[in-house]
């Protein structure tokens, strides 16, 4: 009698499923790390061993882990594949000259990189820095600049505390992160010139792109939601038939407002439409000008188009 084969067959099939798992690579400390975890909650890609000291960490989604990095290294790190997918600055990426994908802006940590020199420093511009020194913790992108402009200068890294070197005698300018702008004034130095801006970004490994694409458009999505849904808020209202034209005149709906029939009443509407959460306290007046009213105002978790 042949032997039945049934009892390999679950064996064979297990073993046979492939399972996609997507390491994704967040800032460990830094300023845009606290907006970077606060993003990973609301994507619903929040830490499970948040409590314990762990360079990898679980997400509710069993093949998705999450890697603590420095923001410097999360670029060599999915450039390599030691991850897939990260989340840093873009000023990081052009530093560390990785072959990345850049897959989403995430409107947040906006900056701007720029070239500054003392109040009193006759240095008008970059050209009168030839021969100067160049204080710096961008030395890749600050060597790129000046070669793009043939100025020939000495760049000075450094690891922090970049606008003290031109009153310690250390550089003639500094090349720095400015956010506001106040750290500079503070330090009575004047930008010359804005060598580049940059915002935090989700990028990926070029060959994860192609073969976990599924996985990695799922998690891209579930980001890019939450960056939507960021600064609006959802409106609803009821409206009489007679106050409909004067109600939507003002309300700036993102694609229009939605007009939907009442039960039971037909001379009344509702009225739903997403707002910038900055104009909700003076259109909450304008539209009870005009005539709406039992108005609620909602938070909007996620916006998916």
């Amino acid at each position: 009698m042949a032997r039945s084969k049934r009892s390999e067959t679950p064996e064979k099939t297990r073993s046979s499923r492939k399972v996609t798992t997507i390491r994704l690579a967040i800032p460990n400390k830094g300023r845009i790390a606290g907006p970077v975890m606060d993003l990973m909650e609301k994507s619903g890609l929040h830490l499970l061993d948040s409590g314990e000291r762990r360079l990898i960490s679980r997400t509710p989604d069993p093949h998705v882990e999450v890697l603590f990095a420095r923001p410097v290294d999360i670029p060599e790190y999915v450039a390599n594949g030691a991850a897939d997918l990260g989340i840093t600055g873009h000023d990081m990426v052009l530093e560390r000259e990785a072959d990345v994908a850049e897959l989403l802006d995430l409107k947040i940590g906006t900056a701007s990189l720029v070239l500054a020199a003392r109040e009193d420093s006759p240095i008008g511009s970059p050209g009168d820095l030839e021969g100067q020194r160049v204080a710096t913790e961008f030395p890749v992108i600050s060597r790129h600049y000046f070669q793009e402009r043939g100025v020939s200068v000495t760049l000075v890294p450094v690891g922090g505390a970049c606008e003290a070197t031109p009153y310690l005698g250390i550089a003639e300018a500094i090349i720095d992160l400015s956010s506001s702008g106040n750290t500079l004034r503070s330090n009575r130095l004047r930008v010359l010139d804005v060598v580049l801006s940059t915002s935090t970004m989700l990028i990926a490994n070029r060959r994860s792109v192609s073969s976990k694409k599924k996985k990695i458009e799922e998690i891209q999505v579930a980001i890019e939601s939450v960056v939507r849904a960021r600064g609006q808020c959802y409106l609803m209202m009821n409206v009489m038939r007679s106050c409909i034209d004067r109600v939507t005149s003002v309300l700036p709906g993102l694609s229009g407002p939605t007009i939907m029939d009442v039960a039971s009443r037909n001379d009344m509407v509702a009225i739903h439409a997403v707002v910038d959460e900055e104009r909700v306290y003076r259109l909450i007046h304008l539209l009870k000008q005009a005539g709406a009213r039992d108005i609620l105002v909602m938070p909007i978790a996620r916006m998916i188009p």
